[in-house]
């Protein structure tokens, strides 16, 4: 991290607050809210969803979401707490099975190389534009039953979302706009939620073999999933699926690119792409930190946590523990066990965890096997993120010969 740190002038802040290294695994700040940065209090929090709860801004403002805010957060596995959320959950994982994902890596592969092939010639790659960005999106949609005529109708929406959020400049050359967060900038496109309100509606009437069919005929205790909440879940999957994504392949191309030797390995051996990948996750994943807010007076490694108190886990130094990871600075792919906290823990832990590896594992050795030379441009360096929480790259120009 460090070594990445210097080289493209990172903020220390992405990775944990004040930017510097903790010095205890739980402190509070001035304003009350509290950090949290060892690996066992991160898993703790993870661990009791009872005391700390994903209903962060209800708990932590002091107020009952508006009507607007509950129908947009209906079906939010990432917004819930139990029991909705073990009912939404045991729905949504009888769909999304690691199975089906596995079904998934010939398309994902074919998707992967015509991108590539229409990247190809120019002796220039902007891995964002071009790769990481467009890959995971193109996927989501398809499995979705998205047509393909309307590909480009979903990626103008989620330019504009991730626009509206600060997190990509979405067209060569162009600029972030705006700072809002991605629900925020989901009111942006309500254009999006119509065109996801009638593929569902066509759903009931005409089944398709599809994800938004499937979402559509789940029961679990005989009850289905309302429109609202398959358009919610079709929605955070399309966001946030392809955001995290296109980060974690961004940042394993710097990490790559910062360690050559572990560069030289994984091109002479395609095998070790899940190492790397895994590695990537805890080096330099693309969450840095995880909110929570606490439903009654508590306490964590003896710092007091009052009710209402907003409660941060900051997963890059979790990752970092060196009470739970053996050199926890140094980028090891051959790390094993590897426990990191990218994907989160316990009930929360991402439903889309065996997708993200897929097309991580996937876009990194296409990308490698059609570049033997690729490399960072010293005189065009990358561009980060500026979206609070996430931690990656916007705009990554490689050469390609």
């Amino acid at each position: 991290m460090t070594q990445l740190a210097d080289r493209w002038g990172l903020d220390p802040a992405y990775f944990w607050m004040w930017g510097r290294r903790p010095d205890a695994p739980v402190e509070a700040d001035a304003t009350g809210m509290v950090h949290v940065y060892g690996h066992a209090e991160c898993a703790e929090v993870y661990g009791n969803p009872a005391v700390y709860s994903s209903r962060v801004e209800e708990l932590w403002c002091g107020r009952a979401p508006t009507p607007e805010e509950e129908a947009l957060a209906e079906g939010v596995l990432t917004e819930t707490d139990p029991p909705r959320h073990t009912k939404l959950r045991k729905l949504v994982s009888r769909v999304f099975t690691p199975r089906m994902v596995a079904g998934l890596e010939p398309g994902i592969v074919k998707i992967a190389q015509e991108l590539l092939d229409a990247a190809v010639g120019t002796g220039k790659l902007d891995l964002v534009e071009h790769f990481a960005y467009p890959l995971p999106m193109i996927v989501i949609a398809d499995m979705l039953g998205v047509p393909h005529g309307d590909r480009a109708l979903f990626k103008q929406w989620v330019d504009r979302m991730a626009a509206a959020a600060g997190a990509f400049p979405v067209e060569a050359g162009g600029a972030r706009q705006g700072g809002d967060d991605v629900a925020v900038a989901l009111g942006r496109v309500p254009e999006m939620l119509a065109y996801l309100r009638e593929q569902v509606a066509e759903r009931r009437v005409r089944p398709r073999e599809d994800l938004l069919t499937k979402l559509v005929e789940a029961e679990v205790d005989g009850e289905r999933l309302s429109e609202a909440a398959v358009v919610n879940l079709a929605r955070e999957l399309l966001v946030a699926g392809h955001g995290t994504t296109a980060l974690t392949l961004g940042n394993a191309v710097l990490c790559l690119d910062a360690h050559p030797a572990q560069q030289a390995r994984l091109r002479a051996d395609p095998g070790l792409a899940p190492g790397v990948v895994e590695e990537t996750l805890r080096f330099l994943g693309p969450i840095a930190h995880a909110p929570r807010a606490a439903t009654a007076d508590t306490e964590l490694a003896g710092v007091a946590v009052p009710e209402g108190t907003m409660v941060k886990l900051w997963l890059g130094a979790a990752n970092r523990d060196e009470r739970r990871f053996d050199r926890p600075h140094v980028f090891d792919p051959d790390r094993d066990p590897n426990p990191h906290l990218a994907f989160g823990r316990g009930i929360h832990f991402c439903l889309g965890a065996p997708l993200a590896r897929l097309e991580s594992r996937v876009g990194l050795t296409l990308l490698l096997d059609r570049y033997p030379t690729l490399r960072t441009d010293p005189d065009d360096p990358p561009e980060f993120m500026t979206v609070d929480g996430l931690l990656g790259p916007s705009r990554l120009p490689l050469l390609t010969r």
